[in-house]
């Protein structure tokens, strides 16, 4: 198979820093770069992935994220540029690959941040929606809807989104697929005005016992959210920036990559030798040593230090001596005795009459049997 890969040209856009940035890669826009093969009268609708990169990088920046849910659905790529990358532009380097052909297509995005002038904004305010995913609340007629919301309830003069983050991405769980369930989405606005006494409910001891308690808070600007978006006013987050402190709860952002430690700068070639003799001392050598002292000294003792029979008759009494001598000698004529006895048979072992003819059975053993081992009681016939 032969792929071809075509080229687009080169696009620019001019987003601010510290306001939120939405492209969207339309698969209608890359279509018509892929030949179409289906049967005459048919609409062709081939799966199209898109995969983007940094020119010179293999991911993108920090900032950028994207997401694509199916090969069906368009790609979205949406952050908050960062002051750091303003006046330099950043290019992203868009392949979109076409699933039922193998065929790719590519241009390049160029971004070129612009600095705000009234940025950062003051006085923000994030959110956590639940019934939206991230690139629901992408669309612009979505976030349009939101921000409207936001201001009638927080009435700024100057209003603004700063970033949009999934819940998958601070960690949360992705959800079950019952009731259509939404993964949920943090959305970060921005505004020139202190918050509205709506918004400072939310600080009320009873509403933070409520949250405690996993209750739902009492906030009366509510309903003005409720018909279209489900807000979780425990985990709203409200940031004065002229203060320098957090009035409710300070949520600490993470975009998951870890700080720039500067190049890698791997060891020398040349590496100096080690001499391990100390190891070998102090790890074979001084254990080894001890273990032979200890048992030179249990030998000693158990060898060189015994004292023997003789040893214990001399410091023995005679008298004493004596009495052993003649309880050894006592006891073992005893026992001779006691293999050589005669005694009477147990009754138990005595001839009985035979039940039927009268006539009397002899023992079941001979005179000569040595008794000494036999039980007491005998079977009977």
């Amino acid at each position: 198979y032969t792929i071809l890969s075509k080229v687009h040209s080169d696009r620019n856009v001019y987003p601010s820093a510290g306001v939120l940035f939405v492209h969207v890669l339309e698969r209608e826009y890359f279509k018509g770069e892929f030949p179409p093969y289906p049967k005459p009268g048919e609409i062709s609708n081939d799966p199209i992935t898109f995969n983007t990169n940094l020119m010179g990088y293999p991911d993108r920046p920090g900032w950028l994220r994207y997401i694509q849910r199916t090969p069906y659905s368009d790609g979205v790529l949406y952050g908050s540029p960062t002051v750091e990358n303003v006046g330099k532009p950043t290019i992203i380097e868009i392949t979109a690959y076409n699933r039922r052909t193998f065929e790719t297509a590519r241009h390049n995005l160029i971004i070129n941040i612009m600095s705000a002038e009234d940025f950062p904004l003051p006085y923000q305010a994030e959110f956590f929606i639940r019934n939206m995913n991230v690139e629901e609340m992408l669309a612009s007629e979505v976030l349009g809807d939101f921000l409207g919301a936001v201001k009638n309830v927080w009435q700024p003069e100057r209003l603004n989104a700063i970033n949009i983050t999934s819940a998958l991405d601070r960690g949360g769980r992705v959800p079950l697929p019952i009731n259509d369930m939404k993964e949920g989405v943090y959305v970060m606005v921005g505004a020139d005005v202190p918050f509205s006494s709506c918004l400072r409910e939310v600080e009320n001891p009873q509403n933070q016992l409520r949250c405690s308690q996993e209750m739902e808070p009492v906030i009366t600007c509510d309903k003005k959210f409720r018909t279209q978006f489900h807000i979780d006013w425990c985990k709203i987050s409200l940031v004065d920036n002229t203060k320098q402190v957090s009035t409710f709860q300070e949520v600490i952002r993470g975009e998951g990559i870890l700080p720039d430690g500067g190049e890698y700068k791997p060891p020398s070639d040349t590496l100096k030798s080690r001499d391990y003799y100390s190891d070998f001392l102090i790890t074979l050598a001084v254990p080894s040593a001890i273990a032979l002292v200890l048992f030179l000294i249990l030998a000693y003792i158990m060898c060189c230090r015994r004292e023997g029979v003789e040893k214990r008759n001399m410091q023995t009494p005679d008298i004493q001596l004596v009495h052993h001598s003649a309880i050894q000698k006592s006891t073992k004529e005893l026992r001779d005795m006691s293999k050589n006895r005669e005694m009477a048979w147990p009754l138990s072992t005595l001839p009985v009459f035979h039940p039927v003819t009268g006539e009397m059975v002899p023992p079941l053993h001979t005179d000569s049997y040595d008794n000494t081992s036999m039980p007491l009681m005998q079977t009977q016939q």
